[in-house]
């Protein structure tokens, strides 16, 4: 009802004077749930993303080099348990420091504190599968590229990358659905408007009905991850196939 005065008004203004100027408010109401189901799945791929940018190339050096893979098994045996409620509080101090929000700010601190949580949650699985996959690769294929005397970008595209894919999309099904279960949790605490937002505010509000709009969210949260895990499913028999 707000929009349509809105723009009514702007209608009479323009026919009144064809050179005014009209004003556009930004909505700053309750967001839907509808809203906030896209947010959160705006957040967590974005963080599902930064985290496939780090771990894929990362999976790869400790594949073909072992005194890479020795060096950095320590830092991800250490950092991988970690849970997201140890990371959320520093990923909000740093984030707080260093990150100046404004009105034309292109991204808010509580979505950058959950994409970042995401990222460093998510991106051991695609790691280490992708690590995994890479030293699985036939010795006789590198042996060939050896003898070929292939560059080492050209291996890497042409052989490595292929043989190990199927092992690369499990380790980013994995990853995907530790993302969305760790969102949940960030958003409840970093109050970033999505679903875990949602669940936090139905469970102060405390009203008749919060249960079971809680409950639906639950099924929702449910539903979506299992559509996640279906996409990347399809994804991976795709490159399969190719």
């Amino acid at each position: 009802a707000f929009y349509q005065r809105m723009v009514a008004r702007n209608q009479s203004r323009l026919a009144e004077d064809p050179k005014a100027e009209v004003s556009i408010l930004k909505w700053t109401g309750k967001a839907t749930f509808i809203d906030q189901i896209f947010t959160s799945l705006h957040t967590v791929f974005t963080g599902f993303l930064i985290a496939s940018l780090i771990a894929v190339p990362l999976g790869i050096l400790c594949g073909l080099s072992r005194a890479i893979q020795s060096a950095l098994n320590p830092i991800i045996q250490v950092f991988r348990p970690v849970s997201p409620l140890a990371w959320l509080p520093i990923v909000t101090l740093i984030v707080s420091a260093l990150y100046a929000t404004s009105d034309g700010a292109l991204f808010q601190k509580s979505f950058l504190v959950s994409a970042i949580t995401v990222t460093l949650c998510s991106l051991w699985p695609t790691l280490i599968n992708t690590a995994v996959g890479v030293t699985s690769v036939d010795r006789d294929l590198l042996n060939v590229s050896r003898v070929l005397q292939l560059p080492w970008q050209t291996k890497v595209v042409k052989i490595v990358v292929p043989s190990a894919l199927p092992y690369i999309f499990t380790g980013m099904r994995l990853s995907l659905s530790v993302g969305w279960m760790v969102l949940i949790a960030a958003e409840m605490l970093a109050q970033n408007p999505g679903l875990g937002k949602f669940v936090w505010d139905e469970f102060q509000n405390g009203s008749d009905e919060s249960l079971s709009r809680i409950m639906v969210a639950v099924l929702t949260i449910g539903l979506i991850g299992f559509a996640l895990d279906r996409i990347m499913l399809g994804l991976q028999q795709l490159s399969a196939r190719r």
